[in-house]
């Protein structure tokens, strides 16, 4: 009995570590990231044999392609002028779209008054006004930031206004029993309320003005990583193109992880129980 016992307990100590260690979150997410990015390195090398490199640059051909750019600079200088644009853009869509949300939400008639222009243009998209973005404020950088801009104005004020009129009308009203004015309220419980959906339209913007920026680039723009996407296609160089893709998606993923955790370390207290 007691060999029997001994035989079976390093089995036993080994299944409990093993899940001790499964139950730790940073490992567990680890292990399932690699798992994720195995799996996709593998079917897209095999997308890759079955249809040549030219059409579809298998992962070593962009990882050669990846170093060619970032030698010559062209990567690095592509990457930083797309993000500036694009944290500019939806920077300024964030200061103008939130109090714009704010007021729009708390008081009708001012709603009544601007809701038609903002279901208006929420509907036009902004590749539509690239050429007269063009025409306004030139080829710089003033015309790609305006695009980017307008991407994010309409989505974050219409986030804030889903989140202030979701705002508990109990809490507006114990608030003014109370003795807040409405300033204070605003501070004290609309905004507090709000964020959640504020975060979600921040968070929405950021990924629509990515969409944004490739077509006003390409058409706009000798640096940028739409203007690389699009130089790369003249050449007939698809493993570029495959860079300018891939640099996108991790330079988005980057920014929506930053706004993430600014949130949970910032307003987690709103985010959790707004």
């Amino acid at each position: 009995m007691t060999m029997e016992v001994n035989r079976t307990y390093p089995a036993n100590g080994a299944k409990a570590w093993y899940q001790r260690w499964w139950a730790v979150q940073p490992v567990r997410s680890t292990v399932i990231f690699a798992l994720s990015l195995a799996i996709g390195l593998v079917v897209w090398q095999l997308i890759s044999i079955k249809y040549g490199v030219y059409f579809f640059p298998s992962p070593s051909e962009t990882w050669i392609a990846f170093k060619e750019l970032a030698e010559d600079g062209s990567l690095a200088t592509s990457t930083i002028d797309s993000a500036r644009r694009i944290l500019v853009g939806w920077g300024l869509g964030l200061v103008v779209g939130i109090p714009i949300g704010l007021v729009m939400g708390r008081f009708g008639f001012v709603r009544q008054l601007l809701d038609p222009y903002i279901e208006f243009f929420r509907f036009v998209p902004p590749i539509s006004f690239v050429t007269l973005a063009i025409i306004w404020f030139g080829v710089g950088e003033a015309s790609k930031v305006v695009l980017i801009f307008y991407t994010s104005v309409f989505i974050v004020t219409i986030s804030t206004i889903a989140g202030v009129l979701a705002v508990d009308p109990l809490k507006v009203r114990a608030a003014a029993s109370l003795g807040a004015g409405p300033l204070r309220t605003m501070f004290l419980v609309i905004i507090p309320a709000s964020i959640p959906e504020i975060v979600t339209g921040a968070r929405l913007a950021m990924g629509n003005s990515f969409l944004t920026i490739v077509s006003a680039e390409i058409v706009a723009a000798q640096h940028g990583l739409g203007a690389l996407i699009w130089k790369s296609r003249n050449y007939g160089r698809t493993e570029w193109v495959f860079v300018g893709i891939i640099t996108l998606g991790i330079l988005g993923f980057l920014f929506d992880r930053i706004i993430r955790v600014a949130v949970r370390r910032g307003l987690a207290r709103y985010v959790n129980h707004g």
